[in-house]
């Protein structure tokens, strides 16, 4: 039957439930499509880097869901209850290995282990027994370098045969898995160095095999002079033969053209309009590549191709190299110059020649010692130093296997203790979502009055920046220094305003160990933090909107008053001086500074908006009970927009794209709803039994401000009882006057027109 699992919902997805070692042992039947996270950086993160890297099997710094599946069926397997895995602890009992034949070796180091401790009759061993590891190892190193042999023994033969295997094992592919070398010790030079670089016993294997594949190909030219006429040289003979190969068949060829029809010779040179195109081509150089094109040197039926003089530039510097190591040494007699041309027939022959050698060379063993000449590798076939290398690698892989034992045993202390906690921060993120402290929180922030735990570490913040803004949440990104060292680390504001947040601020950041960092805010990302917030929002807007116009009113208006100010500053000094000459100056009266129209023109505006502000003052106190409704209505409409952009946003508000651009693979959404945002975000609460003091330290007391309390309700109750009518209720009821009718004759001459005088 299929294991039954359990899930819990959290940030909008399911997460599987890992509380005992049956779910370990059946987590490679998990989907992988359920898992939260499917892969993570092996540093940054609240957990012990050792344990990652010995679960990263590719050694690349990040974990995978295969890599973790594979440690934890490695170390089910090897313990006899699951369980002990989800019990942890780093102390390891004997008794919880297996009985085959890998836990009986891992219980008989284990053992060892305790002895070399002093606690032979401790049934248990810790981290601390495997660390370091002195005394837990055979003398000499498990990586077997020429370094190491030249520093302990004084063979020096063997210490070169060591380098020659490593100088040749590097310029091949790099192995990787099983096959792949053992690890330099610690404190080593890089492995590229062939004094430092590590071999092992098929990296030896593979050497004598190339080695004796080289010596007889080898062997096949010292038995036939053809192959190598040349003997050392005929490599590079063969290079200048290949060079103007081509090219000389070519010559030959035209030069046959010719002999056979004679009307052919001056279509097998270059006419005249095809250098008069080259030299419209431009500036001409040596290796122009349409001077290279024409033959090597003018076509006549019967010419031997000259090597010296008259030839194509292009290739002069060529064919004064084949004459120089092909043609002198092979058709020239012993101590004559070489031939300053070549015939045909020569040509031929050097062929036949050459052709030999290259078909000799080009069955050349693949491989570096290929190209060792047989005095180099004459030294290595000794069969007492390869017995001696025999020996000592026979030495390096016991040290090696009682190395990866010790390896192991660590592993599984480190996973009995941390494999758990990896699994619920990785499968599933039940220790972010419980508040048990997730490893991908570095640790707290504390600014403006709050602290801020969803804190990550950032290797790049402006690379960050870029994924990170698309968690809807407000960013604080910090960098953080102590004692020389600095780190950079992004925290959430999920709570309390954002109004005091920008560049520059400082806080302090304590990390995972309390230690403290001294933390200045370097990039805010702005998002909302709560409904609340959104609803004053434009209110705050409005206020800073005011604020701004009045700042550059008022800074408009001192830049006019000072300008007045400074003309009149210069019209009264000028007052009493001798008119200019050609006549006397006009006395110029002071202009006013207050415009009659202008006045008039506020009073109007002021009066006019009084009045739409009784209107509409009395429209609203018309609508009696409907009064709170209106407030509302009206609230709505400014804050409505605002808090409904928030609540988007909000629901939107998640952790994955913030750990996707740390590293992480993120398999959800992860939201951080608003519950579980203020959790993360805590704002300064006064202890319980404090008492606050309302008055100021320092500052006057004000007891006029109380008067305003009691005449601030008094003023209400007026206006509450005006408009519910209760003065004209109270007041009696007076007597109305008769109304006064005039006579009819009165009427009469009063709507009479009057005569003209």
């Amino acid at each position: 039957m299929a294991h039954a699992w359990t899930f819990f919902r959290a940030g909008g997805v399911d997460q599987v439930v890992l509380r005992s070692g049956a779910d370990l042992a059946h987590l490679h039947e998990l989907d992988q499509k359920l898992w939260v996270a499917l892969a993570c950086p092996t540093q940054g993160l609240e957990i012990d880097a050792r344990t990652l890297t010995l679960i990263d099997a590719d050694h690349d710094g990040r974990l995978r869901a295969p890599e973790v599946v594979a440690a934890t069926r490695w170390a089910c397997a090897r313990l006899r209850d699951p369980d002990d895995l989800v019990r942890g602890g780093d102390r390891l009992r004997l008794a919880s290995l297996v009985d085959d034949a890998e836990g009986a070796a891992l219980q008989a180091l284990a053992r060892e282990v305790l002895v070399a401790r002093g606690r032979p009759d401790d049934d248990a061993v810790t981290l601390a027994d495997l660390d370091p590891r002195a005394g837990l190892l055979p003398p000499g190193a498990a990586a077997l370098t020429a370094a190491a042999l030249r520093e302990s023994d004084d063979d020096a033969a063997l210490a070169d045969l060591v380098a020659a295997i490593a100088a040749r094992s590097a310029a091949q592919p790099p192995r990787t898995g099983a096959d792949a070398p053992p690890s330099a010790p610690a404190g080593a030079a890089p492995a590229t160095d062939p004094e430092h670089a590590p071999i092992d016993r098929a990296a030896a294997d593979a050497f004598f095999a190339e080695a004796a594949a080289v010596r007889a190909w080898r062997a096949e030219a010292d038995g036939a002079s053809a192959r190598v006429p040349l003997g050392e040289r005929t490599v590079d003979a063969l290079a200048a033969w290949q060079a103007v190969r081509a090219k000389v068949d070519d010559y030959f060829t035209r030069a046959r053209i010719g002999g056979y029809d004679a009307r052919a010779v001056a279509a097998m040179n270059p006419s005249l309009d095809d250098y008069a195109a080259l030299a419209a081509a431009g500036p001409l150089s040596a290796d122009a590549p349409a001077l290279a094109a024409l033959p090597l040197a003018p076509v006549a039926p019967g010419r031997p191709l000259p090597l010296v003089e008259g030839v194509n530039p292009a290739w002069a510097a060529a064919l004064a190299t084949l004459r120089e190591q092909v043609v002198g040494p092979l058709l020239a007699a012993p101590g004559a110059p070489a031939p300053r041309e070549l015939r045909e027939d020569d040509w031929q022959r050097l062929g036949v020649r050459l052709d030999e050698a290259r078909r000799w060379l080009a069955a050349r063993p693949e491989g570096v010692l290929a190209g060792w000449d047989g005095a180099r590798l004459a030294p290595f076939d000794e069969p007492a130093l390869r017995e001696r290398l025999a020996a000592r690698l026979d030495e390096a892989e016991l040290v090696g296997r009682r190395h990866a034992l010790i390896d192991d045993l660590e592993k599984l202390v480190r996973l009995q203790r941390d494999l758990l906690t990896l699994l619920r921060n990785m499968v599933s993120f039940a220790a972010f979502y419980r508040r048990e402290g997730a490893i991908f929180q570095a640790g707290t922030l504390y600014l403006d009055g709050r602290s801020c735990e969803l804190s990550v570490r950032v290797a790049d913040p402006a690379r960050h920046a870029l994924v990170a803004g698309l968690a809807k949440a407000c960013l604080v990104y910090c960098e953080c220094r102590r004692a020389g060292r600095t780190m950079h680390v992004v925290s959430a504001v999920t709570a309390g305003d954002t109004d005091f947040l920008f560049a520059g601020r400082n806080g302090v950041f304590y990390d995972r160990q309390g230690l403290d960092w001294d933390a200045t805010v370097t990039k805010v990302i702005e998002n909302p933090t709560s409904i609340l917030q959104a609803f004053w929002s434009p209110y705050k807007k409005f206020l800073r909107m005011v604020e701004e116009q009045v700042a550059k009113r008022a800074a408009a208006s001192e830049g006019v008053q000072s300008a007045g100010m400074s003309a009149l500053a210069g019209r009264v000094a000028a007052v009493g001086k001798a008119p200019a000459a050609g006549g006397a100056a006009a006395p110029t009266a002071l202009r006013s500074r207050i415009d009659v129209g202008t006045v008039a023109a506020l009073g109007v505006a002021l009066g006019s908006l009084s009045a739409v502000l009784v209107g509409v003052f009395g429209t609203f106190v018309e609508l009696g009970w409907w009064i709170p409704l209106a407030l509302g209505g009206i609230v709505l409409a400014i804050s409505g927009p605002s808090m409904l952009i928030a609540w988007l946003k909000l629901r939107q508000r998640s952790l994955g794209p913030l750990l996707d651009a740390s590293g992480w693979a993120i398999n959800g959404r992860m939201r951080v709803d608003v519950r579980l945002g203020g959790s993360l975000s805590q704002r300064a609460v006064l202890p319980q039994h404090a008492r606050r003091l309302l008055a100021e330290p320092g500052a006057p007391r004000r007891r006029w401000g109380w008067a305003l309390v009691p005449a601030g309700v008094a003023l209400a109750l007026g206006l509450a009882a005006w408009r519910w009518g209760l003065p004209d209720a109270a007041a009696p009821e007076l007597p109305q006057a008769a109304p006064v009718v005039a006579p009819a004759a009165s009427v009469a001459s009063a709507a009479a027109p009057r005569a003209s005088p």
